[in-house]
């Protein structure tokens, strides 16, 4: 599945709040409707970063999105900044003093998950929803589709064959279109991005290309549903194919480890099937806030004849898991966020900036050698 462009809105929104000040500490909510936003949270960082500026950062997102429509508007919509300072009894427990290593910013449970279904090593269902609005967005974004509008989403159905997908059984495509067209013409707009994006000879029939089951999509955006940061976790993850921990990643720094040790489990599980040592892999970590070692690391890779516990040691040995090191690992205090905001943030191309560095595959050769 892929998630609505009015929850995109919202993550990008909080992200590109987040990538003002990379090195700054940062939990931040945004909220849409019609031509209202409000940004909220709080954050700890230099005095240049305004409540103006956070607002100007909120419009310059919604306008690069494509939102200039009559009821949301990056340049008549209301934003409200109500964002205030972190909380002290947090940053006691964040920070790093004398002996003390910096700490976890929350407890929880965080997840990673890779398999060889696809390229990128992503569940293929997610694989392909998230390809098909990309066509459709870049598309748009060229002038080639003017009838469709920013609001869009869609969702996959696959069959499997000895555990391998082998065809769309179903695909769902809802996404906003000019007043003056026909579901009948969006649906043809629509098909060459479906037909391009899956396999030859994957496409469902006829009656299974769902577009628009409502059969009308014009009213899109904030103005035709509320969005809030972090609304759509799983398919910012893996579809459903796996757990997940139920934090969200979108405006948060990564301190906080609901996103920078999911990232950082993910980068280990397609290490480890990127080494060929399991056709699929889960990780599970643990952490405490003010804590700076894992409670608990877990790995499944349903694999017979591979030494999990070993497995184990061996991963923890390469990436030092405390929130430092995650992040001096990865990379992640740069303004690398922002892009994360759309089609997921798995199953993506590392930037040479340290974007989606999570998504390397540089500890395969030492697996290797070491199993």
């Amino acid at each position: 599945m892929h998630r609505g462009r009015r929850f995109e809105i919202c993550d990008r929104i909080s992200d590109a709040i987040v990538d003002t000040e990379p090195q700054a500490r940062c939990g931040v909510e945004t909220l849409v409707t019609t031509n209202q936003v409000v940004l909220a949270g709080e954050t700890r960082g230099p005095a240049s970063v305004t409540k103006d500026k956070l607002v100007d950062v909120a419009r310059q997102a919604i306008r690069d999105i494509g939102y200039e429509q009559d009821n949301f508007h990056w340049q008549k919509a209301d934003v409200l900044c109500v964002i205030h300072g972190q909380s002290s009894d947090i940053a006691q427990g964040v920070d790093a003093a004398g002996n003390k290593d910096e700490g976890a910013g929350d407890q929880g449970m965080m997840f990673g998950y890779a398999c060889d279904e696809t390229p990128d090593l992503m569940p293929a269902p997610i694989y392909y929803a998230h390809g098909i609005l990309r066509a459709l967005s870049e598309a748009r974004h060229a002038g080639r589709t003017p009838l469709l509008g920013p609001d869009s989403k869609s969702q996959v159905t696959l069959q499997y064959e000895d555990g391998k997908p082998v065809c769309a059984t179903k695909v769902v495509v809802s996404i906003q279109h000019d007043d003056g067209i026909d579901a009948d013409q969006v649906r043809e707009i629509v098909r060459p991005y479906v037909t391009g994006t899956l396999p030859a000879g994957w496409m469902c029939d006829e009656a299974n290309f769902l577009v628009n089951p409502t059969g009308r999509f014009v009213i899109g955006g904030p103005d035709g549903d509320a969005g809030v940061t972090g609304r759509k976790i799983i398919v910012d993850t893996y579809g459903g194919a796996a757990p997940h921990g139920g934090g969200a990643f979108s405006g948060k720094d990564p301190t906080k480890v609901d996103r920078s040790a999911a990232y950082a489990a993910r980068y280990l599980a397609k290490n480890v099937v990127g080494a060929g040592l399991a056709a699929r892999c889960t990780i599970q970590v643990a952490y405490a806030i003010g804590v700076a070692k894992p409670l608990s690391f877990y790995v499944d890779t349903a694999a017979g004849d591979i030494d999990e516990a070993k497995l184990g040691r061996v991963l923890q040995e390469l990436v030092d898991l405390s929130p430092r090191g995650i992040r001096t690992h990865l990379g992640l205090n740069k303004p690398i966020y922002t892009r994360t905001s759309s089609y997921g943030h798995f199953g993506r191309q590392p930037d040479p900036d340290s974007g989606f560095s999570w998504e390397r595959l540089d500890l395969v050769d030492e697996l290797r050698r070491a199993f």
